[in-house]
């Protein structure tokens, strides 16, 4: 395996609004951390949000875990679908009720169009439950293509979220 030296820096966004929401945040925390690949960085406070699109539906729980990876684009991707598919993510309505997701929010500066795996997140500069825990954690940061996370969270301000933090998640180790 590569040195840490030729990592890249990754975001996730993790979300859950069916089950045991807050198990299956921490379950898919541990998961992600458990194989060789992605070593941890930091991880944001728990939001709740209202769903954006799609039917009515739960609240989500949300957060988001920064880590350095050593994985390709593409195996991360297959790493976070096995990590939803452990949790019973089912794909049968688009933006619908789910036990887990988790998208790559970024990955480094890369972009990509491939519909695969569209690099920034091609709707993460709308969504506050992603830009805000992001802040949180990395107030400095920028969004590739679309600019610092400070600027981006200032357009999204009238979206409903609630910080939890009566919700801790443990960092994996």
């Amino acid at each position: 395996m590569p040195a840490w030296d030729d990592s890249h820096r990754t975001v996730l966004s993790v979300g859950s609004n069916m089950g045991e929401r807050m198990d299956n945040l921490q379950g898919a925390v541990d998961s992600l951390f458990d194989a060789r690949g992605l070593r941890f960085v930091a991880l944001s406070p728990v939001y709740e949000t209202a769903p954006v699109g799609g039917p009515d539906q739960d609240d989500y729980l949300n957060l988001i875990v920064i880590a350095d990876t050593l994985l390709a684009p593409i195996t991360l991707l297959e790493r976070v679908k096995s990590v939803e598919e452990a949790f019973h993510r089912v794909r049968k309505v688009r933006w619908g009720p789910r036990t887990m997701d988790i998208d790559v929010v970024a990955y480094g500066d890369q972009t990509s169009d491939d519909p695969s795996l569209m690099l920034p997140h091609p709707r993460a500069h709308e969504r506050a439950f992603v830009l805000q825990p992001w802040f949180d954690i990395d107030p400095d940061a920028v969004l590739p293509v679309r600019g610092p996370i400070r600027d981006l969270l200032a357009k999204v301000h009238d979206q409903d979220l609630r910080r939890r933090d009566d919700l801790p998640i443990q960092i994996p180790d």
